[in-house]
């Protein structure tokens, strides 16, 4: 039997830790032997990227470094928990996987997009998402919800935040069948039931 891989992709506060947890939640009580991971992170390796990725001090970070962090944190996770989770035919949700890199290095910062591919195609060992949930939300809207404690990405130009934005909505025109939309509503129950109606639909 093999799992289920299940990300959840958004540009900054549209609410995928929350959403991407409670799925989670409801799939363990419903009986799924569920793995929950964030990206960067999930592993030893992975965590301390992250500090380096999101430190705000870190502004002289490189665009091409970044990316490669990213991409390092990537291959840590698919190798110790992602794959072989999998393989025991667990339900394996993500809080951001390759899409996040394709968009905010690629579409955000202008990183040449076949080198991007290329180096995730190897990183991810060719595993890709079962189903992949965008979680849509004004750019405006969502930085509000970033607080006034902004990490690195999130200090970033209003412009690039659109790019990133853009280049969502460009990737799940490309790959509708994986990338469902779900427009961020009020209710965060009506937005979650959403979410739950896709993910049963593939589970």
């Amino acid at each position: 039997m093999k799992g289920k891989f299940i990300t959840f992709e958004g540009p900054e506060g549209s609410g995928k830790s929350t959403h991407s947890r409670q799925l989670a939640d409801y799939l363990k009580r419903k009986g799924y032997r569920v793995v929950y991971l964030r990206e960067p992170g999930g592993t030893k390796i992975g965590e301390k990227i992250r500090k380096i990725l999101l430190d705000a001090k870190n502004d002289f970070l490189s665009s091409l470094a970044e990316m490669l962090l990213y991409m390092a944190a990537r291959a840590q996770l698919v190798s110790e928990i992602i794959k072989p989770a999998l393989k025991k035919g667990k339900v394996v949700i993500c809080d951001r996987f390759l899409d996040s890199t394709l968009v905010y290095q690629g579409y955000g910062l202008k990183i040449n997009m076949n080198l991007i591919k290329g180096i995730g195609r190897f990183v991810t060992q060719g595993i890709t998402p079962d189903l992949t949930i965008l979680l849509d939300l004004p750019v405006k809207k969502g930085l509000r919800h970033c607080g006034l404690k902004k990490d690195r990405i999130e200090r970033r130009s209003y412009a690039y935040h659109m790019r990133v934005h853009h280049g969502y909505l460009k990737l799940a025109g490309l790959e509708p069948k994986r990338i469902k939309v779900v427009k961020i509503q009020k209710d965060k129950i009506a937005t979650q039931k959403k979410i739950r109606e896709l993910v049963e639909d593939v589970i």
